[in-house]
């Protein structure tokens, strides 16, 4: 532990008390640590710890592993709470999914299904419907969709047809226009 002066606003001088670092780990041993550590960021947390324990005080050894003195007494925090371990970064991991792998595989057989009723074909505001009426899970449309998504169907939209359109007109257009020739104007 180091104390350093300090001013207050009004000029009066107090001591202010550094950082407790835990020294059941000398700063030789955390040196060989940080050398043969693979994360470069926890390679230079462990030498800016180390740098702390041989009495430099905590702005110089921030600034010699290349980090600002907050961002390293958050990891001596850490380091303090934790040992070595406590300077890795924390895996975040992803969100447990609403729906259990079962309840997927049902929706999965709904939607490949087609809908009844009025419905002519399933849209995500739907699917959300049902997923909350069978399993009463509260889905964003969005993450619905992101399910359809996983799930392997893809969006799909039909191209519109003009309801004046004569098919049969079409059709004989397709017939009479005069066979492509055999030459390309690649060759």
């Amino acid at each position: 532990m180091c104390f350093r002066w300090a001013f207050t606003d009004e000029g009066e001088s107090v001591w202010q008390v550094g950082l407790k670092v835990r020294k059941d780990i000398s700063a030789t041993v955390l040196r060989k640590q940080a050398r043969s550590e693979k994360d470069g960021r926890v390679a230079s947390r462990l030498l800016g710890i180390a740098n702390i324990l041989d009495g430099m005080d905590r702005d110089q050894a921030a600034r010699t592993v290349g980090m600002t003195r907050q961002t390293l007494r958050d990891w001596v925090r850490h380091y303090n709470e934790e040992g070595i371990e406590g300077t890795r970064n924390k895996l975040k991991g992803r969100p447990k999914r609403a729906l259990t792998r079962e309840q997927e595989q049902e929706i999965d057989a709904l939607v490949t299904k087609s809908p009844e009723g009025t419905l002519v074909r399933w849209r995500c505001v739907e699917v959300q419907g049902e997923i909350e009426k069978r399993f009463g899970v509260v889905l964003h449309e969005r993450s619905v969709g992101k399910l359809l998504r996983r799930l392997g169907f893809r969006r799909l939209s039909v191209r519109p047809i003009n309801p004046e359109t004569d098919l049969e007109a079409q059709e004989d257009f397709k017939k009479t226009l005069p066979p492509r020739s055999q030459k390309s104007s690649l060759q």
